[in-house]
């Protein structure tokens, strides 16, 4: 599975995916991340990626031709391209299980300003998504976000896979509260029931213990028998 992401900001995204479980898939070659930076497909010693909006309006618009060039430099057959937007589809666990399904190679095109030409959406047709309903101060991010989601799905990129069965979005409901050594800390004990070693009455502890997804239902996760 490859990435292609591409950005006025590289240093955003080798940042976060040049760490722990993803490095480590890059480095056993299960995934593949690269990342290209915009604007050296300028045409002008400024490196200028940005202009005026037509029409009028505040900020500015990522220009045209360096964002066709470099999706030409990586773009094959296979490629699917996303544009991270907030204008797009949410990111969710099912949706990165499609993705996953159905594409090994994605170009991320990563906004800034105001956001990108809307040409290049008449061009490639490119699918828009969005890692949450709010806006970031640069699409970077959210590929960042979107490469560590699909990635963790890909077989291999995980030690255990079973973990991936157990996972708050993988159904409609939380996981268990966790605990590990020491015992006690704080005045706060481990469950002694987890410590019984009947494999039995531990899940059903986990089972009680298991909470709906919901947001109110966050802030009560921690509230435990």
């Amino acid at each position: 599975m490859r990435f292609d992401i591409l950005t006025l900001f590289p240093e955003i995204v080798k940042g976060p995916l040049g760490e722990s479980i993803i490095n480590k898939a890059v480095s056993e070659k299960i995934i593949e991340i690269n990342v290209v930076n915009i604007r050296d497909f300028t045409d002008d010693k400024h490196k200028t990626a940005d202009d005026r909006p037509f029409g009028g309006g505040p900020g500015m618009v990522m220009k045209p031709e360096p964002v066709f060039k470099a999706i030409e430099s990586c773009k094959t057959s296979e490629s699917k391209i996303i544009i991270m937007s907030p204008a797009g589809g949410q990111l969710t666990q099912e949706k990165a299980k499609e993705f996953v399904k159905s594409s090994k190679h994605f170009i991320l095109v990563c906004g800034h300003y105001e956001g990108i030409d809307h040409r290049i959406n008449e061009i490639y047709n490119p699918e828009l998504v969005s890692i949450g309903p709010y806006v970031l101060t640069n699409g970077a991010i959210a590929a960042a976000v979107f490469v560590d989601v699909i990635s963790r799905l890909k077989p291999g990129v995980l030690g255990n896979s079973d973990s991936l069965l157990d996972e708050t979005h993988e159904t409609d409901e939380t996981e268990y509260p966790q605990y590990t050594r020491p015992r006690s800390f704080k005045g706060f004990d481990v469950p002694e029931v987890l410590l019984s070693g009947n494999h039995e009455e531990i899940e059903k502890w986990k089972n009680k213990n298991r909470r709906k997804f919901s947001t109110e239902d966050v802030n009560e996760h921690n509230k435990c028998d």
